[in-house]
């Protein structure tokens, strides 16, 4: 280790192999004998123990060998509801198809009808055991989505739910605002009207309130239609809000090309985008966020285009897309191995499809996701041989500390 005047820090983590994800560096950017130092929450350094500065810290951990990853980050959920759709899964094994059970009543309007009767207390309070379950498996930042109140004081509640999640746990929490989700049973049908009214009405008191970080939608047949997303986009746009957008999920209506013509931060699930939806990601740097937990569970049988986004060089996230109705999955870790089993993603890009570029699909690549000097002192420590472990098991957990913001 060079001499010098040590370099003051808040703890030291020796003994330790790396998966730094850090750009430059050959696949998981491995570093077999590493250090890592932090001090106020930040890394000071992340690298070969032989080539650190000398370091001065009051509490220094022996890894023994154990395996560094950046803290996973869970890219798209909807955590935050009520109720839940059990008895629709018993719809679906008996045949029926999503689709027809959304046109019935059921799907996200039912949903919609739990959250609203919820008080926040309520939603937080069930939320929070399906936090915890992320939390116990390495995760230290989740985006959370609105999008099952479909009216504004309900929309608000839960995106207030969310930020209270991040006060009551040690957990970093980014929320988007998708009132763009369904349409709510007191529009009539009448979908351009629900638009107008999300523009007029809820877009400016969602963010004057500052209670979302994004802005999403659902582009489908059952949802809103690709010009009534555009307009949703172009009013957050001048808001000064990001948005991201569910696209191609269950048809092909472009969602991925518009996505990219809005410059969005990423483009979820994808099953049926089509070259040209991925050239557009391609050029404007839209991540692909891929959802397996949502294809096994409502059965899909077409998979989204992973060797033309990987040819291309779109960047692909995994999560679990926590929801009631077509995701009630809680471990990313599963989803890791989802991706492979179903999706065929190696590992290299399962993990940093839940670290690198999931924080590139919330905007937060400067500060989260790698194992850089400056980022955040988000950690996962595993008990395992080599990182393949992480996808490879199924119903396991090898978690031996979690650390955010150096704590």
């Amino acid at each position: 280790m060079p001499t010098g005047a040590a370099i003051r820090c808040d703890r030291i983590w020796r003994g330790a192999r790396l998966a730094t994800l850090a750009p430059g560096r050959p696949g998981l950017g491995v570093v077999q004998d590493g250090l890592v130092a932090a001090r106020d929450g930040r890394l000071l350094y992340a690298g070969p123990a032989a080539e650190a500065p000398a370091f001065d810290a009051p509490r220094i951990e022996d890894c023994a060998g154990r395996w560094i990853t950046p803290g996973l980050i869970d890219c798209h959920t909807h955590l935050v509801y009520g109720g839940d759709r059990a008895d629709e899964f018993e719809q679906r094994l008996s045949g029926v198809p999503y689709e027809a059970i959304a046109r019935a009543g059921g799907g996200i309007v039912s949903t919609m009808r739990a959250t609203r009767a919820a008080s926040e207390a309520d939603l937080v309070a069930a939320a929070l055991q399906r936090l915890d379950a992320l939390i116990a498996e390495g995760v230290t930042t989740i985006e959370i989505k609105s999008g099952y109140g479909l009216e504004l004081e309900t929309e608000l509640r839960q995106l207030a739910a969310a930020r209270a999640l991040g006060a009551a746990r040690p957990i970093t929490v980014t929320t988007t605002f998708l009132g763009a989700h369904a349409l709510p049973p007191e529009a009539n049908g009448d979908a351009d009207a629900y638009v107008d009214r999300l523009i007029a009405e809820m877009l400016p008191a969602v963010a004057g309130a500052g209670l979302a970080d994004a802005v999403d939608a659902f582009c489908e047949a059952i949802a809103f239609s690709p010009d009534q997303v555009a307009r949703v986009f172009a009013a957050a746009k001048a808001l000064g809000l990001p948005v991201k957008l569910h696209a191609d999920q269950l048809s092909n209506l472009s969602g991925a090309a518009l996505a990219a013509r809005f410059g969005a931060l990423s483009a979820d699930h994808l099953e049926h985008t089509d070259a040209a939806g991925v050239a557009a990601m391609a050029q404007a740097g839209t991540v692909a966020v891929l959802l397996p937990g949502a294809y096994y569970f409502i059965r899909e049988t077409k998979a989204p285009p992973v060797d033309l986004l990987r040819a291309a060089g779109v960047p692909m996230a995994l999560a679990t897309d926590c929801n009631p109705g077509t995701a009630p999955l809680t471990s990313l870790l599963l989803t890791m191995n989802m991706g492979a089993t179903l999706f065929r993603l190696t590992v290299d890009e399962c993990l940093a499809g839940v670290t690198r570029e999931a924080a590139r699909a919330l905007g937060l690549q400067e500060r989260i996701g790698t194992l850089e000097a400056g980022k955040a002192c988000d950690l996962a420590i595993w008990d395992i041989e080599r990182p393949a472990e992480l996808v490879y098991r199924m119903g396991f957990n090898p978690l031996h500390a979690r650390i955010r913001s150096g704590r």
